[in-house]
Parts: C-alpha cells; sequence; structure tokens
C-alpha cells in the first residue's frame, strides 16, 4: 500500500512576519553594539505638541530656546511637523539668518496624512512607523527636551524615561518644561511608589522645570561633559594615528644594554 499523501498546510504568514521582525531587532542591535558611541555631534531631541499654533506662548518659548541651544553649538532634533516641532526647527533656523548657525536642524517625520514636514528642516528622514522613529530619537540624541504635548510627546518622554531606568541609556539630561507636567510627577509619587510600582530614585531621572534658563543651563553643563569626552578621544585617536605612521624601533639583541652591578 502506498503511504498517505501529506497535506501541505499554507504558510502562517503572520507567524512569518513575527519571526522576521524579532530577527530584523537582533540584527539592529548586534550593529549597534558595533558602532561606537557618537561623539562628534551633540544633538538635543525636542518633544512637544503638534497642535500649539505660532501665536501661543509655548510656541514662542520653544523657538527661542532651540535658538539658544543652537548658539551653544547644539544639533536640534524633532518630529519634523508642525507646532511645536516646527518652533523649534524654526527657532535653529533663526540662527542662520544672523551668521551664527554652525548646527543642523533635523526633521524626523512620520507617515500621517495630516502631519506634513515644516520648512525649517536641514535633513528629513521620513519613517513609516513609530517604533523606527522612537529608535531613531534614542540613537541620535544626548539630550531630550519635553514640552507641552499629547499622547505622542508622552510616548516620547516614557520611551526615554524607561531606558534611563532599566539602565539601556545612561547619562542623558530628560528635562521636562511646563507645569503641565507637574500633575504627571505628583500621580506617580501619590499612585506609583506606594505601590512600588516604581522606585522613588526612578523619578529622579527626569527633571521639571518651569525656567527656560534653566533648562538651557543644564544642557550647557552636560555638553561641557561631552565636548571634553569627545576631545580625549581626539587626542587618543591621533595618537594612534601617530604610532601606526611612525612606529618606535625594535629592539633587537645586539642593542640590549646589561645592567652595570655596583
Amino acid at each position: 500500500m502506498k503511504a498517505p499523501r501529506k497535506v501541505r498546510r499554507p504558510p502562517d504568514v503572520a507567524r512569518i512576519i513575527d519571526r522576521t521582525i524579532v530577527r530584523l531587532w537582533d540584527t539592529i542591535e548586534e550593529l549597534e553594539s558595533l558602532n561606537p558611541a557618537e561623539l562628534n555631534f551633540y544633538r538635543v531631541a525636542v518633544f512637544g505638541s503638534a497642535r500649539v499654533q505660532p501665536g501661543d506662548k509655548e510656541y514662542a518659548q520653544v523657538r527661542e530656546i532651540a535658538s539658544r541651544l543652537t548658539e551653544l553649538g547644539c544639533d536640534i532634533v524633532t518630529g519634523g511637523g508642525p507646532g511645536l516641532m516646527e518652533a523649534a526647527n524654526e527657532g535653529a533656523a533663526s540662527m542662520r539668518a544672523r551668521g551664527l548657525r554652525k548646527t543642523r536642524s533635523y526633521g524626523l517625520t512620520i507617515a500621517i496624512p495630516y502631519e506634513k514636514a515644516n520648512p525649517y528642516l536641514d535633513s528629513v528622514t521620513a519613517h513609516r512607523t513609530f517604533f523606527s522613529r522612537l529608535h531613531h530619537f534614542v540613537r541620535m540624541s544626548q539630550a531630550f527636551m519635553i514640552f507641552p504635548g499629547g499622547i505622542g510627546s508622552t510616548l516620547e518622554l516614557m520611551m526615554v524615561w524607561q531606558l534611563l531606568q532599566v539602565g539601556f541609556m545612561t547619562e542623558r539630561p530628560v528635562i521636562l518644561v511646563g507645569d503641565m507636567w507637574t500633575g504627571l510627577l505628583e500621580w506617580m509619587r501619590r499612585d506609583m511608589v506606594p505601590r512600588q510600582l516604581v522606585n522613588a530614585e526612578d523619578l529622579d531621572l527626569v527633571h521639571l522645570t518651569t525656567s527656560l534658563d534653566d533648562a538651557v543651563a543644564r544642557i550647557e553643563r552636560h555638553k561641557q561633559k561631552f565636548d571634553q569626552a569627545r576631545e580625549l578621544v581626539i587626542l587618543e585617536r591621533r595618537r594612534v594615528e601617530r604610532i601606526e605612521k611612525d612606529p618606535p624601533s625594535a629592539v633587537t639583541a645586539d642593542e640590549t644594554v646589561e645592567p652595570t652591578v655596583p
């Protein structure tokens, strides 16, 4: 008798996609481990609502702070859209008109029909998913400033906050600017900390301020440390290059000097 013919089941497309995505992120993580720390450019990510209008107080504040950060030599990174994202990119671009601008203004846009790239960007990277966009923000930025915003801005804040909490990212300032975030921290202290859902020190990973001067000063201090580390890396790189270009001559056995005995 012939063996019963096996029935080939149709492929489980959903399972194939899930496994491919996991492998893709594994590959990304492996590539990240090969990539040295970014020490060439100091970039500040600015998060905030796309719904704020140019005449609003927050718009003027974000434009001012981005202008001041640009004067310090910081690149500005936003979601590239309207509202407070546009305000940040506009503030950075204002340095060009004054002849003081030596940095760049980046937009990491998302494929949303009603959210178009603003006109103040030097570089645009278009993302089709929020996952890749969030990952790109983290890869590019040495500091994060979060202004009033909605679900999207809160998502960006929580992503960065958790990376600091679990140690996947270290020593990067996360600054909450504005009274709006006071309620969030109060809620976490009132409801999360007593139930040990978070540690009290986790709340110290972010800094809340209503002062633009305070926010800029914190970024400036962190950038000074960044610049010092960058200088050390450059000096070490030059030292290695000099050694490779003109290596010291090897000492032969005949040239060895015997120590004298007193």
